[in-house]
Order: structure tokens, then C-alpha cells, then sequence
């Protein structure tokens, strides 16, 4: 149950943060695609919610939004009596600086990880799912776990970028490019709610989704599937050292911005000008991150 509530969470959030109305259709597959788990627990956490009044479930349909999302996740949650997923999620980080630290071997056994973070062992395997889903961490034969050695030093960091610098410009001059209106709707409401406060007060998950939200928006519009494949699998593995580069947040206003105008240039179908401002808004980027290299060191 802790793990369909932290989905069921995760689930109010993006509906806050995509500013859906009452009445918008919530496909399980999409859900399951942006959240990046299974489908099983997302259908288990859709149940949930529908449970708990805020979608309602049409026959043969699925469930569509039934009530406002018109307070902060957080407080929806707790209103909910989803808030005991604080204390998975709580965990998760601590087991992610812990990691990043050096503090946490390569391989380590469930039974030290109960005792060393205080957990249940339900929400133990909560962390653990969702650690193995992000592709930070998989189990190992009997009880134990084994952390990747993937983007644990801040040069991995700066490595991904590198690697999307050469990609996703690229992407938006594939040929039949088309980024849904709907969909540049939801990606410029997003980047408006950041500057309107959201900066400020979005969690680091809420931050690190939104941007690999409007970036992978980005790219699956292209329609090449190697490239949406390729950035989707650089975001699951760089999520731990982006949750601790947002200690600095005073570039996040000026991104925001640089997101809009790209999108902007989307929708006036100017590609090639589109595409040579997103090179230098991660070229930017980089430097950034290249410039606070010394918050992302153990």
C-alpha cells in the first residue's frame, strides 16, 4: 500500500502541475510512461484516488478527473491520508545522499538497510522499487542489493549533458517534427507556474520532473523513437547528482524563461532557430553546472 500511495501522490502532483480540469482523461499508459513505472502500480494508485473521490471511473473508459486539484500536492495528500508516504520518500533521499557521500557500499543487504534508516520491511521495498525503477540500483541474488556505479561523481553529470547537447537539437529537425498544441499548452503552464512562485516552493522531485518533462516533451515529438529512447534512459540514470545541483535554485527563472521561448519558436514552426536556442540553453546548462561542480561532491 505504501508504494500504490507514493504513485498516488506522484499522480496528484503531475495533475497539479499540468493544470488538468475536471473532466480530463487520465490513460493508465501515459501515466505509467511520464511517471516511468509500471503500469500495475499505476493502475493500483488510480484505484486509490478514485477511492478517495478525485477521479471518478467510466466503464471501458478508464478514470477521468473528478474534483480541482487546488492546493498544493502536499496538502492534498495529507488531506487524503496519503501523507504517510513522506516517510518512503524521506528515505529515499537519505539512501540517495548516502549514496552520493560514499557512505553506502556497492552491495549492501536489506536487513542493513531496514535497520540503518528505520523502515518496515513494506517500506523498505517501497524505497527499494522505486530506486530500481530510476535504474540506480537492482537486486542481487538472496537479500541483497547492488548500487550502479553509474553518475555517482559530478563529471557523470556533466557527461549526460554532454550527451543530450549532441541530441536533442537534433531532434527538433527531424523530419515531420510536431509538437501536440496540447501538449506545448501543458509544458508553457508548467514553466509559468515555476516563475509564479513554483521555483521556490516545488520539491526537488517536483523540479527534477518538470524539467525532464518539458525535455523529453521535446524530444518524442521528433517521432524517433531511438532518440526518446535515448534521453529517457539518460534521465532515469542522472536523476541523483540533478536532486543536488537544486541546491542552487538561482538559475531556475532564467531556464524557465528560455523554456518558453523555446517553445515559442516551436510553435511558429521555427525549428532550426529552435533548435540552435536549446543547444545553447544546455550549453548553458552545463557551464552552470560545471560552475557549482562543488555542491555535487561528496
Amino acid at each position: 500500500m505504501h508504494y500504490e500511495k507514493s504513485i498516488a501522490t506522484r499522480i496528484v502532483e503531475l495533475i497539479q502541475a499540468d493544470g488538468m480540469a475536471v473532466g480530463a482523461h487520465l490513460p493508465a499508459q501515459m501515466l505509467a510512461d511520464r511517471l516511468r513505472v509500471s503500469r500495475t502500480p499505476v493502475n493500483a494508485a488510480l484505484s486509490l484516488l478514485h477511492e478517495k473521490g478525485v477521479l471518478a471511473r467510466e466503464r471501458n473508459r478508464g478514470f477521468f478527473l473528478a474534483r480541482a486539484v487546488d492546493v498544493p500536492a502536499a496538502e492534498m495528500a495529507s488531506r487524503l491520508g496519503l501523507a504517510e508516504v513522506d516517510v518512503v520518500s524521506q528515505a529515499y533521499f537519505r539512501i540517495a545522499d548516502d549514496r552520493l557521500k560514499g557512505l553506502l557500499p556497492d552491495q549492501i543487504p536489506e536487513l542493513t538497510l531496514r535497520n540503518r534508516y528505520g523502515l518496515t520491511a513494506t517500506q523498505l521495498n517501497a524505497v527499494l522499487k522505486r530506486i530500481s525503477q530510476e535504474g540506480w540500483a537492482e537486486r542481487k541474488p538472496g537479500y541483497g542489493w547492488e548500487f550502479s556505479p553509474m553518475l555517482t561523481t559530478p563529471d557523470s553529470l556533466l557527461q549526460s549533458y554532454r550527451m543530450r547537447l549532441a541530441l536533442e537539437p537534433a531532434a527538433l529537425l527531424e523530419p515531420g517534427y510536431r509538437l501536440d498544441p496540447r501538449v506545448l499548452e501543458r509544458l508553457r503552464a508548467a514553466e509559468l507556474h515555476l516563475l509564479s512562485g513554483g521555483i521556490e516552493t516545488d520539491t526537488a522531485d517536483q523540479l527534477h520532473d518538470r524539467g525532464v518533462r518539458f525535455h523529453e516533451s521535446l524530444v518524442e515529438a521528433s517521432g524517433n523513437a531511438f532518440f526518446t529512447d535515448a534521453i529517457r534512459r539518460v534521465n532515469r540514470v542522472r536523476r541523483l547528482l540533478s536532486y543536488r545541483s537544486m541546491r542552487d535554485r538561482e538559475r531556475y527563472p532564467e531556464h524557465a524563461r528560455q523554456h518558453l521561448h523555446i517553445l515559442e519558436l516551436l510553435e511558429r514552426e521555427k525549428n532550426d532557430e529552435a533548435s540552435a536556442f536549446l543547444h545553447e540553453h544546455l550549453r548553458h546548462t552545463l557551464d552552470a553546472l560545471a560552475s557549482i561542480a562543488s555542491i555535487l561532491k561528496p
